[in-house]
């Protein structure tokens, strides 16, 4: 995708999509560092939101945090779920890029009522209730977006949670952004073999299968966003546990930098048996159809997911989709009255 081509140049959300390169590169790290010590202070941190303000934001965070072995408590779920734990002893962040989400206000809002000290917003619009009810609120550089389906905000409420990473564990991360965001944008502007893009559009349901740092998770998502079709996440190795049983030909499967170990029994289960159409998304070569990813430190889960924004555009595009404009879905999914 790119902004000179007609057939993708007025989306807005192709647009938004491409600033998030420059959003990476300028990102300011040191923003974060109060948080980071008050998390390490707590020693425990409970990242909440709603949809993709918390699948890949808290999800890639918890991967980090575990891979690392960081003596650090961290966990997620949706604001509602997350108001019937004691949260007392956490500090608590809570995702939303209109700052206007029902779920995370009230939450926030009780805790604050309930005495709570440790109550961190991360929003991309100032002025908004979320700055109420906490106790320090990051304001994203990213602005306002246009198009449904957030993009640039999802990436950088990540960087929040990567620079808070990145101050506990001192990682590169710092040092190699400027390369991070000239990466993202010759991912993005890269057009994909016709014949992935054909398949794809072809397929009823696409499946989206890899690791729980929220990558495919958000994918799956963006998929009822972007290019209307139906879409389902299987996590890890969940591809070879039954759901072959329900699949059928003709649908299409997107790997997120699979396993190899299970890359020969996928090729006989899901594309030989099924019949379903299986490609890649990996910075190593597979026996799919591959979408080649650079590698650099740090930043493997944002290649991925811009990679697989960019074919789901070329695939809504293809289907003559309307990119910024969908039928039901709402930019605040459930805004705070009140």
């Amino acid at each position: 995708m790119n902004l000179t081509d007609p057939k993708y140049k007025d989306f807005a959300l192709v647009k938004e999509m491409l600033e998030t390169a420059d959003v990476v590169a300028n990102f300011d790290f040191d923003q974060v560092k109060p948080i980071a010590d008050m998390i390490l202070s707590a020693g425990r941190v409970f990242l909440t939101g709603e949809g993709s303000s918390r699948i890949f934001p808290a999800k890639s965070f918890i991967y980090d945090v575990l891979r690392s072995g960081l003596a650090l408590a961290v966990a997620t779920d949706g604001s509602f779920q997350a108001a019937e734990y004691d949260l007392s002893n956490w500090v608590v962040c809570g995702a939303s890029n209109s700052g206007q989400t029902k779920e995370i206000i009230a939450l926030l809002k009780n805790l604050k009522e309930a005495g709570h000290q440790r109550r961190v917003g991360v929003t991309a619009n100032a002025g908004t209730k979320i700055f109420e009810v906490t106790n320090q609120t990051v304001l994203l550089s990213c602005g306002k977006e246009d198009a449904v389906a957030a993009t640039k905000s999802v990436v950088e409420q990540a960087l929040v949670y990567r620079a808070v990473f990145a101050w506990i564990k001192r990682c590169p991360c710092v040092e190699k952004k400027a390369q991070a965001g000239e990466l993202m944008r010759e991912i993005m502007t890269t057009e994909y073999d016709a014949s992935i893009i054909e398949n794809l559009a072809k397929a009823p349901t696409l499946y989206f299968a890899g690791r729980n740092n929220g990558v495919a998770e958000e994918l799956t998502l963006k998929t009822n966003e972007i290019t209307r079709k139906k879409s389902d996440y299987l996590e890890g190795t969940y591809l070879l546990h039954g759901v072959e049983e329900v699949m059928r030909q003709g649908e299409a499967c997107i790997l997120i930098d699979p396993f190899p170990s299970e890359c020969q029994k996928i090729k006989e289960l899901i594309e030989g048996r099924a019949g379903v159409y299986v490609v890649a998304i990996s910075s190593e070569d597979t026996i799919f159809p591959t979408i080649k990813l650079p590698k650099l430190d740090c930043y493997a889960p944002f290649f991925q997911l811009v990679a697989g924004w960019n074919l789901l555009v070329q695939t809504g595009v293809k289907l003559g989709v309307n990119l910024d404009k969908p039928e039901r879905a709402r930019k605040i999914g459930n805004e705070f009255e009140g």
